[in-house]
């Protein structure tokens, strides 16, 4: 049976500029912190993006930390000293592209990972798992089947774990961030009797002893803080109910404590009002007076997760290295990511939307909407990027199969309504412009083929023979599909031919290689949710509309979860390729910025909906994909790669921010 084939492009909301690396100062004897004597320190070394850490050792100078430097994210340790070397690898899952939160105890490592197909849609994959760290013993998963786990928590003597777990329910898609997980805590040695000490809204628990477990979670006044719960160590039974620990009027999460239960202090990030970044301040459990750290070093920086040393002695935390700092210090145009299929090579974009140009020796792609609109190509070997149009609103860009220097795209505002102005819009440029001395194309023209009152035309997709495009238009108050000659346009005289009618969204086409088949999301079958989508295959002539079932068979309650888009073909013809939320979310949201999850994973499977399978396993969400021929990329790991320049300039997740109110207030 054949294997799909070729070359994946796709984006990921976000994640290009991290740049982030591990950090730790030392945790001051008393409520002032004075810049100097924090003496904060680099544990690792630049390459990458380097996050969610531990202490591997009482020193505090060790660390164990999730890397992306393997295309997916792995686990590491860096030890003092070796600055200049690579740091070792540590036990983790083969095969799995995602791993979280290392803790090093006892000789063993524990983690998430998320290598393991529950085999049932809509459940995250992420489960905590343990290795033994002289590489002998076999990675055992502590979490039961069928049960999700994040943020694990391990305690001073390693006898203890809590975790932030989802159960074995099927996913909740009301999705503003905060979870419905529960904390449950079992023993590492017998990890099946588990027992739930959170019963509602509990997250990223903290050890303090072997008896104490601190935890976020938003309370009912709207503010996310830090609450304890205490345990008899004995049955792991609660001994009384969650009390709050932070104070409203600031958001407090992701807090940290000392394992062994010593010192007065837990640290926690915070979110102020008036202020637009998340800092590391430290909480007096016996005052309840905060204190800041990081923003006296860094105060125009976010800084995420702390954790402690075991003595208590330092304090650990990642944020972006900064600009100038040694390391990486581009944002590739574009990176590979590792594949799960062998056969297919994935490569994310610095932008969005990407397209083939015919011979594949280019990528067209749009920015990110607002710091850098307009279309830019890329050649596909990575090693260049020129600007072919500067011109605000421009999304979704689709090479014409047959001429080389014309690309379709939107013209207007996205994410609105169906009589909005939005265009289609043909875009010719001359390739002889896309020259090593050169970063933009001069003579780029942009000439709208719909007209300005038949509403919300976007979404283009040209059939192979070039001559005719599809496209989405709210042109009757709905979004359905519409097919238009490429040459003339409506402006022109061109005549549009409606495609789908009906009252619902019908959106996203793509036309297969072969010329057979449109594909699409639409909501038909549920029209009155604008949050469900599913693919659907018609012919160019209108005929042999069907629909393709991934999530479940027909009148399942899976299928009518589905949440498909950006749907389109393999070279061949066989395959398709799309984002959808099959997969649930894989950490806890607010522990990152710019998390969009549970919108998209990318996923492929026949055109019968069968032989489905899961391409890419994070906490991003990616999107906008294009299927291309297998391009040659070599020059991307040879020396540093071509890119922007690494700025860190991210955002605080969108439900988070509010000017530093409450969420829900």
């Amino acid at each position: 049976m054949e294997q799909p084939a070729g070359t994946i492009l796709f984006a990921s909301v976000g994640v290009n500029g991290f740049g982030f690396d591990v950090f730790s100062v030392a945790v001051p004897e008393h409520d002032a912190a004075d810049a100097k004597k924090l003496d904060e320190r680099r544990h690792t070394d630049g390459v990458s993006v380097n996050f969610n850490a531990q202490f591997a050792d009482d020193a505090g100078e060790t660390v164990a930390f999730v890397s992306e430097r393997t295309g997916a994210a792995s686990l590491f340790l860096s030890r003092p000293g070796s600055k200049h070397l690579p740091p070792e690898p540590l036990p983790s899952a083969e095969g799995s592209l995602f791993h979280d939160r290392p803790t090093v105890r006892g000789g063993r490592v524990y983690f998430v990972s998320a290598h393991e197909d529950p085999h049932q849609p809509f459940q995250s994959w992420a489960a905590v798992y343990a290795a033994g760290l002289d590489g002998h013993g076999k990675v055992e998963r502590v979490t039961p089947r069928g049960v999700v786990d994040m943020s694990p928590a391990v305690s001073a003597s390693g006898d203890l774990i809590a975790v932030a777990s989802y159960g074995d329910r099927p996913w909740a898609f009301d999705f503003r961030g905060a979870l419905e997980t529960e904390v449950a805590v079992f023993r590492a040695s017998d990890p099946a009797p588990r027992r739930v000490v959170v019963a509602e809204r509990g997250g990223w628990p903290a050890w303090h002893g072997e008896r104490t477990l601190f935890f976020h979670r938003v309370a009912d006044d709207g503010w996310w803080s830090v609450f304890r719960v205490d345990i008899s160590p004995d049955t792991l039974e609660p001994t009384g109910e969650p009390r709050r620990v932070t104070p409203p009027g600031l958001h407090c999460f992701t807090p940290a404590a000392v394992a062994s239960g010593g010192g007065r202090w837990i640290a926690v990030a915070t979110r102020r009002k008036g202020r637009a970044q998340r800092h590391i301040e430290l909480f007096d459990l016996e005052s309840g007076h905060f204190s800041p750290l990081t923003e006296v070093l860094n105060p125009e920086l976010h800084h995420y997760n702390p954790f402690f040393s075991p003595s208590g002695a330092r304090l650990g935390y990642h944020r972006f290295r900064g600009a100038g700092a040694q390391g990486e210090s581009v944002v590739p145009y574009l990176q590979p990511v590792r594949s799960p299929v062998g056969s297919l090579r994935m490569l994310r974009v610095n932008g969005t939307f990407p397209s083939f140009s015919p011979d594949a020796s280019h990528i067209a792609v749009n920015g990110d909407f607002f710091k850098t609109p307009g279309i830019m190509v890329l050649s596909s070997d990575g090693t260049r990027r020129w600007t072919v149009s500067k011109e605000p609103g421009l999304f979704y860009t689709t090479w014409s199969p047959t001429e080389r220097g014309v690309v379709f795209t939107s013209a207007g505002p996205i994410f609105e309504t169906p009589k909005a102005t939005v265009r289609i819009a043909r875009v010719e440029f001359d390739l002889s412009e896309l020259t090593d001395d050169r970063n933009e194309v001069t003579a780029a023209t942009v000439r709208a083929i719909t007209r300005p009152e038949s509403g919300n035309d976007a979404f283009p997709a040209v059939s192979p023979c070039g001559r005719w495009l599809v496209f989405r238009s709210g042109r009757t108050g709905h979004k359905n599909l519409y097919v238009i000659d490429t040459a003339r346009g409506e402006e022109d005289g061109g005549v549009v031919r409606r495609l789908t009618e009906g009252e619902w969204i019908d959106t996203m086409p793509s036309w297969s290689p072969d010329g057979s088949l449109i594909a699409f999301s639409s909501n038909r079958h549920d029209p009155a949710n604008p949050a469900v989508f599913s693919i659907y295959l018609v012919r160019p002539d209108g005929t042999g509309l069907r629909r393709v079932y991934v999530a479940g068979p027909e009148g399942s309650e899976e299928a009518d979860k589905e949440r498909i888009n950006h749907v389109c073909f393999s070279p061949d013809s066989r395959w398709l390729l799309f984002t959808a939320n099959l997969g649930g979310v894989m950490a806890e949201p607010v522990a990152g910025p710019n998390q969009f999850q549970p919108y998209g994973d990318l996923y492929l499977c026949r055109l019968d909906g069968s032989d489905l399978r899961r391409l890419t396993c994070n906490a991003y969400e990616n999107g906008t994909p294009a299927w291309g021929p297998e391009i040659g990329v070599e020059a991307l790991s040879l020396g540093e790669p071509a890119g922007e320049d690494l700025l860190g300039q991210f955002d605080e997740p969108l439900w988070l921010t509010c000017d530093g109110l409450p969420t829900t207030a």
